[in-house]
């Protein structure tokens, strides 16, 4: 049963408060930048003559322009034509090189004065970056899709930004309930503007298979016809997840497959028999039990089987990791789980791509590329710190912290409670880069916030479950040990949900926080 209407009834996406009118001062942003130099003096304001100019020459930074010009001009009604910068513009440009060495790869500079927003970057990542910077500090009614009344002002001075980690992410587990293109964009649509650039997409487990390979049609026909709770499933055929890797892409954000095993393989199992070890295939699976499914280790169809996985998959994904889970495992053998990560390992780089899964998978001492995700409740586990030692980057995940599929409290109708209730500002106090004894900063590869669905059934859904707390995931990605303070985050955090609100986006209404309405 879908409880989404006891959550939307938490807040209403149409509420009637009025949204806040403008971000008070550059500082007024999540992720936190790197450095703020705020100047009052100096607002912006957009106008009917407007114009986004990008780099000549560039098609990202056209496409970027455009992205910007796409959220701008329904609220706003202005004409914003996206040109080519071929002299300097009063209006906001998005340009490519010239700004502070500090940025990096994905940081950008971004200067507000009277008569212009600049933002500059190295790469159009770094631009891309800027432009969700720039809707923040414009009034949440710039998120409306119809024409609004407003003063469209940009406060005045100048941030230089860039990430602390390279990988921030969001996990979304399409298999235990399945999820739409369309949802699963809008989710994408959601941790963009947080400056997120990893969607891990849990793919199969054992409640159902959600990705077409060929050669093994029952894993989709059979094995991704159910969910939890026995409703209808899906799966996503090549094409569509294509199109997911595609749009993504455009949002700046790189897909991570996962395809977990030895375990949580049921839907693979019931799909072919030959995948067991008594040839028999088990019945569908529609619980949320764990631990109980295993290939079977010792014949080799079973890494034919995976060979042909992995390399469908990594035919389709350009991203340079694939996860191959590695959790729970329960119904292996010790010995036979290290047999099979030391076959499945050359697998993996013998289609071109490097390996993570959860942290489990560092018992086999897999190669320095590869990054174990760490996702267990304590701060000492001595085979992620060997792991570290030896040059594995670690991702963290901690359940306690960054689960979003974690209960708020004891009342919220959605989400489990085994790793315990994470409120907002549970998720955002605690540290990646010292959470684990003897894995220190350098050894840190960044966050992610896995959502796992067995109580969840829409977008809705997952909206409430992932806001507020994935912004403070993003946070602790995204900005510098040094802005790290609470206070600070719930008053920043207090005014994403009047943008909220004007998005349509579900989400708690967290009593830590001092909303604007």
């Amino acid at each position: 049963m879908a409880v989404t209407t006891v959550a939307a009834a938490a807040f209403s996406p149409s509420a009637t408060a009025e949204p806040a009118s403008a971000a008070k001062s550059l500082t007024d942003v999540i992720p936190a930048p790197a450095s703020v130099s705020p100047d009052a003096r100096q607002a912006f304001r957009l106008n009917w003559t407007t114009v986004i100019s990008t780099e000549r020459g560039s098609a990202e930074a056209a496409a970027i322009g455009r992205q910007l010009a796409g959220v701008l001009r329904p609220s706003t009604g202005y004409p914003l034509p996206v040109v080519p910068a071929w002299y300097p513009n009063h209006g906001i440009s998005l340009l490519l090189g010239g700004a502070d060495p500090r940025v990096g790869q994905e940081g950008y500079e971004l200067r507000v004065s009277r008569d212009s927003v600049v933002i500059r970057a190295k790469t159009a990542a770094g631009l891309f970056a800027g432009t969700q910077t720039l809707r923040q500090l414009l009034p949440a009614k710039i998120e409306s899709k119809n024409r609004q009344r407003a003063n469209w002002t940009v406060p005045g001075g100048r941030i230089v930004d860039f990430p602390r980690f390279a990988h921030r992410g969001a996990m979304l587990d399409v298999s235990r309930h399945f999820f739409s293109v369309n949802e699963v964009k809008r989710y994408i649509d959601d941790i963009a503007q947080y400056k997120v650039n990893r969607l891990h997409l849990h793919l199969a487990d054992d409640q159902g298979w959600r990705i077409e390979i060929p050669g093994w049609p029952r894993l989709t026909s059979y094995g991704g016809s159910t969910e939890v709770g026995g409703g209808p499933g899906g799966y996503y055929t090549k094409k569509q997840y294509l199109d997911l890797v595609a749009y993504a892409k455009s949002k700046y954000i790189t897909v991570i497959p996962e395809i977990d095993m030895p375990g949580h393989t049921n839907a693979a199992l019931a799909s072919y028999a030959e995948l067991n070890c008594n040839g028999i295939a088990p019945p569908l699976y529609t619980g949320t039990d764990v631990g109980f499914s295993s290939l079977c280790i010792d014949k080799e169809i079973t890494y034919k089987f995976i060979d042909d996985v992995i390399g469908e998959l990594a035919s389709l994904t350009p991203g340079e990791y694939i996860h191959i889970g590695g959790d729970e495992a329960h119904a292996t053998k010790p010995a036979d789980y290290l047999k099979f990560m030391q076959r499945v390992l050359p697998i993996v780089a013998k289609h071109g791509k490097k390996v993570t899964g959860w942290h489990e998978f560092v018992k086999s001492v897999p190669p320095a590329s590869a990054v174990p995700q760490y996702w267990g409740t304590d701060d000492v586990d001595e085979d992620v710190a060997a792991a570290a030692q030896r040059g594995n980057k670690i991702l963290m995940s901690p359940a306690h912290k960054s689960y979003l599929d974690m209960k708020y409290d004891e009342n919220t109708p959605l989400g489990q409670d085994w790793a315990g209730l994470i409120e907002v500002d549970t998720a955002y106090n605690w540290d990646p880069g010292s959470f684990v004894k003897d894995v220190p900063e350098a050894s840190v590869r960044g966050v992610e916030a896995p959502l796992w669905s067995e109580t969840l059934e829409d977008i809705k859904d997952i909206e409430f479950m992932a806001f507020p707390r994935l912004p403070a995931i993003a946070e602790l990605g995204w900005s510098p040990a040094s802005t790290h303070d609470w206070e600070s985050f719930r008053g920043r955090l207090a005014g994403q949900g009047d943008r909220w609100k004007v998005q349509g986006v579900t989400f708690y209404p967290s009593p830590k926080i001092a909303w604007h309405s």
